[in-house]
Order: C-alpha cells, then sequence, then structure tokens
C-alpha cells in the first residue's frame, strides 16, 4: 500500500509565493518521475510541472519562470515553489508519483489534493 499526503495550500494575494509538498510513504522500492497536477472548477485537470528522478524538469507555458519543481529522493517527496501567484493560479493541486515495486511493477498513485486560492 502506498499513500500521498500533501501539505502547503492554502490563501495567498497575488504575486505571493506558496510552496506544497507531497510525502509518499508504504511499500515504495523506487519513485520514478514526480509530478504536479491541478484542477480550476469547471475545467480539466492539467499539468503544472513535472520531474524524473535524475532531476528532468518539465513546465506549463503558464508557469513556467514562475514555478520551481524539485524532489528529495531520500525522503520520496516532491515540492512546488509558486512565485508571482496569479488568480489564474487557484485551484486545487494534486501530486502524481510513478511508483516502483520491487516486483518491477510500477504504478500511477495520486495525492489527496490541496486547495490553492489566490485572492486579494
Amino acid at each position: 500500500q502506498v499513500q500521498l499526503v500533501e501539505s502547503g495550500g492554502g490563501l495567498v494575494q497575488p504575486g505571493g509565493s506558496l510552496r506544497l509538498s507531497c510525502a509518499a510513504s508504504g511499500s515504495i522500492f523506487i519513485v520514478n518521475t514526480m509530478g504536479w497536477y491541478r484542477q480550476a472548477p469547471g475545467k480539466q485537470r492539467e499539468l503544472v510541472a513535472d520531474i524524473t528522478r535524475d532531476g528532468s524538469t518539465n513546465y506549463a507555458d503558464s508557469v513556467r519562470g514562475r514555478f520551481t519543481v524539485s524532489r528529495d529522493n531520500a525522503k520520496n517527496t516532491v515540492y512546488l515553489q509558486m512565485n508571482s501567484m496569479k488568480p489564474g493560479d487557484t485551484a486545487v493541486y494534486y501530486c502524481l508519483m510513478n511508483i516502483g515495486r520491487i516486483s518491477g511493477y510500477a504504478d500511477d498513485y495520486w495525492g489527496q489534493g490541496t486547495q490553492v486560492t489566490v485572492a486579494s
């Protein structure tokens, strides 16, 4: 069994910053790609950023230059540093990890989601 627990969401003013964390625990042999997605009301879930095990990153155009994804492999944790935030960043943010077991199989696991609201 694998669990992902997110933290760090909340209310922030435009131009402000927040840092999200997502830690995995349970039957983990290796964590491959880690990523962050978001879903705003009435919209589809979209990729925000992801990071491979060797540190290669990928960002949505809307956040590139403002958000930074990073990971700590020893802690099975992924972070999302969000700066210069805009009202359009308001959404529920979900982490996603591709986790491999010692059997060789790998599955995708989602966090529970954390609300981020950018408003004055």
